[in-house]
């Protein structure tokens, strides 16, 4: 009955291109940068990831919401998408795991989702003309006045998004009688992060965007991590300050997706804007240290300049990305510092990744 209901919708790109679809269930207009990933599974961790702040995402699998959704399979406290956009959308899910279907968990988010979407098309196109600007709306009337919002909107370069995301107090994670203590700087960070950390026998306070190298050595930590998160990194100069005094002061130090730009950045490499950005669960990265290939998640749309880090004196690149050799992994030499591009927590089926968490907690003990 839903299903024969629902109102049409469309996408409307910066550059005036127009893609038919009709609506799941709430209607309106949703803005922002229209992206695309290529995970077949992890769609419910995808919509809820911090990093993906203010996007709109294209989901490349065919089916989306056939296995439901379930409260602790969450990255942050609620959707963080800014729409889903999607082919078939299942209004009914068959994992008898599940707490309940997507479209509930959307509609207790207010979450704005199309489907019926040629994806193939859009992602084809996206490939083609690069990461933009888009609108998704149930108000197909009115066209033209969005077309003058989605002009105004801004773009993602230069967007200093981690004050959206972020805690607005400290909180702590983990048992407090741990071996370890490490502070945490969530500028998007992603709720198996920190659960890693905690199973490796470590205590956790995270800390606001803008948190002082003074305020996270307060809590006399015997390490620290810089984590993922959304938008354009230079933006983030707390961050990139205290990065900077971690490094000076040569205490151990992870850093992980905007965590790892935030460290770049302090070493005076530069960032830039990808065509496109890697977003999937299959990326190929080869570790440079042990000759060893990793089948990794990855999520981000800026990266490092790889010349600028090959130049600096003082960074080793430890990971490469195979399928266009974009820096995936650096170390500082002669500090206890290295960080990665991807996210290791994510274990998209191997867990080949996780070994980073260990060798942070090595670091610490060897410090």
């Amino acid at each position: 009955m839903k299903y024969q209901q629902r109102k049409k919708a469309l996408i409307l790109l910066a550059d005036g291109t127009i893609f038919h679809g009709k609506s799941i269930g709430k209607e309106g207009s949703a803005f922002g940068e229209v992206c695309f990933n290529t995970g077949t599974t992890g769609y419910q961790e995808i919509f809820t990831d911090p990093s993906y702040y203010g996007q709109l995402m294209v989901t490349t699998n065919a089916h989306i919401g056939n296995y439901g959704t379930k409260e602790e399979e969450v990255e942050s406290n609620d959707v963080k998408i800014a729409g889903l956009i999607c082919k078939n959308f299942s209004f009914n899910y068959s994992r008898p795991a599940a707490d309940a279907s997507l479209e509930d968990f959307f509609e207790k988010h207010n979450t704005l989702a199309i489907a019926d979407v040629d994806t193939r098309a859009l992602v084809s196109y996206i490939r083609d003309n690069g990461a933009m600007n888009a609108v998704i709306t149930t108000e197909i009337d009115n066209l033209e006045a969005l077309k003058k919002q989605l002009a105004e909107f801004p773009s993602m370069k230069g967007l200093e998004l981690a004050s959206k995301v972020s805690t607005k107090e400290p909180y702590f994670v983990g048992d407090e009688n741990a071996t370890y203590k490490i502070a945490a700087l969530d500028i998007g960070i992603k709720k198996n992060i920190l659960r890693n950390l905690a199973k490796r026998d470590a205590y956790i306070k995270v800390f606001p965007y803008n948190a002082k190298f003074e305020d996270l050595e307060a809590f006399n930590p015997d390490g620290y991590f810089l984590s993922n998160g959304p938008g354009d990194p230079e933006p983030l100069s707390d961050a990139i300050d205290l990065a900077k005094d971690i490094i000076a002061n040569n205490k151990p130090l992870f850093g992980i997706c905007l965590g790892h730009q935030i460290i770049a950045l302090a070493n005076g490499i530069s960032t830039y804007k990808m065509h496109n950005g890697h977003r999937g669960i299959n990326h190929p990265v080869k570790n440079l240290v042990t000759g060893k290939g990793e089948i990794t998640s990855q999520n981000h749309g800026f990266a490092i300049n790889r010349e600028e880090t090959e130049a600096n004196a003082n960074v080793e690149i430890t990971h490469v990305h195979l399928n266009d050799h974009t820096v995936a992994g650096i170390k500082i030499k002669d500090k206890n510092c290295f960080s990665v591009q991807y996210h290791p927590e994510a274990s998209p089926g191997p867990n080949d990744s996780l070994y980073l968490f260990d060798q942070f907690i090595e670091n610490i003990k060897n410090k």
